[in-house]
């Protein structure tokens, strides 16, 4: 996994790990609870790259619905990351 901290980490890697995240896009989310959402997907899918990884699979698998879920935690990433 990767030592990465959610200081240094871009907001490409937190939207991919948030997208992952078990949240609902509709559950409020601030900035300390996006953080432990993002750790959570990082640890569970072993880091950047295995959130990639299932991210790939997602779009695969249905594409519609990762989409539409990627297109959530980008907005939500660039409001509290900026």
């Amino acid at each position: 996994m990767s030592t990465m901290s959610t200081e240094t980490m871009t907001n490409t890697v937190r939207a991919e790990a948030l997208a992952l995240a078990p949240v609902s896009a509709s559950a409020f989310l601030d900035r300390a609870s996006a953080d432990a959402a993002i750790a959570q997907a990082l640890v569970r899918h072993g880091g950047e790259r295995g959130c990639a990884a299932a991210l790939a699979h997602e779009f695969g698998e249905r594409p519609e619905a990762a989409a539409a879920r990627m297109r959530w935690a980008g907005a939500l990433v660039a409001e509290l990351y900026g």
